[in-house]
């Protein structure tokens, strides 16, 4: 298992932050890394997300949600053509801090048999596709 994870303080409530990254409809506006979410979030749904890397051309993946808790948590488990080749669980949560800071977690946990070939591009472009996803959310929620 390979498993990328960051974080970022956010000066927003929980609330505030978990309106802006569950407004799908607006990520092509400022979401840098993930260019669109489509489908109806709910657990146990089909979702589908394209993803743009810093430097790639982007992948389009079909998860199924696995949790969708208000102003809590959102992931969902990706799988590149059949599951045990590279499957992904990606995770947001929003720890609230009850003073107007919210931190954002944004992890994904890496498995298959791929998973060893494209770790060098997990550690770069991955990787800095959710701090470029981070920031830009701190930006959106920060200026509200």
């Amino acid at each position: 298992m390979k498993q990328i994870r960051t974080e970022i303080l956010i000066k927003a409530p929980a609330h505030q932050v978990w309106q802006v990254l569950t407004h799908f409809k607006a990520y092509p506006d400022w979401n840098p890394f993930m260019v669109y979410l489509k489908g109806d979030v709910e657990e146990g749904a089909k979702i589908e997300v394209k993803m743009v890397p810093p430097g790639s051309k982007g992948m389009i993946f079909k998860p199924k949600v696995l949790k969708f808790q208000q102003n809590k948590e959102f992931r969902w488990l990706g799988h590149t053509m059949f599951p045990g080749l590279f499957d992904g669980e990606h995770i947001f949560e929003l720890v609230d801090h009850q003073n107007g800071t919210t931190t954002l977690i944004q992890r994904e946990n890496f498995r298959g048999i791929l998973v060893p070939l494209l770790q060098k591009s997990l550690d770069k472009g991955t990787k800095a596709g959710f701090e470029a996803m981070n920031k830009k959310l701190k930006q959106v929620c920060e200026s509200m």
